[in-house]
């Protein structure tokens, strides 16, 4: 089962990335407004930097909110945060909530292109979520609980 969702999500990122038809958009775009978060930067370089529209948020699918949404209710109620063998359960439960935002979404252009940089992240720690190591798990679901945070900062 594992095997078969990482295909299924190998397959919703390679789709997502090719359904923008292999644009490669720059960041100097000037509707685009970058917004540093000390906390939530990654290093994946300026492409995959979250910036605003022209100091607006982006528009976002209801589905794609209702997931996001979902998975902050998620981490909410998760409160066995020193029991390392409850995370993998709760990965699995995000995991669900992240394929159905791929599965829903209907975005196209900069926005999308944005939902996706706010989405690689979350995909990463969704891989070190379940570890086995309670300080890797907890730091990763302080990291993906802050990554969900900021979904409002950028999208409406």
């Amino acid at each position: 089962m594992k095997k078969t969702f990482h295909t299924v999500l190998l397959a919703a990122v390679v789709g997502l990335t090719y359904s923008c038809k292999n644009e490669t958009k720059e960041i100097n775009n000037p509707k685009a407004t970058e917004v540093v978060d000390e906390k939530t930067e990654h290093d994946h370089g300026d492409s995959t930097s979250l910036v605003l529209n022209d100091g607006e948020r982006w528009d976002a699918n209801a589905e794609t909110t209702t997931g996001v949404n979902n998975m902050i209710a998620l981490m909410n109620s998760f409160k066995e945060k020193e029991n390392v063998t409850a995370y993998p359960k709760l990965t699995q439960d995000l995991k669900s909530e992240f394929k159905m935002i791929f599965e829903k979404c209907t975005m196209t252009g900069e926005a999308h292109d944005q939902l996706h940089n706010f989405l690689i992240p979350i995909k990463d720690l969704l891989e070190t979520l379940p570890s086995s190591d309670l300080d890797v798990a907890q730091k990763s679901y302080d990291e993906l609980s802050t990554q969900l945070s900021i979904y409002k900062t950028y999208f409406k």
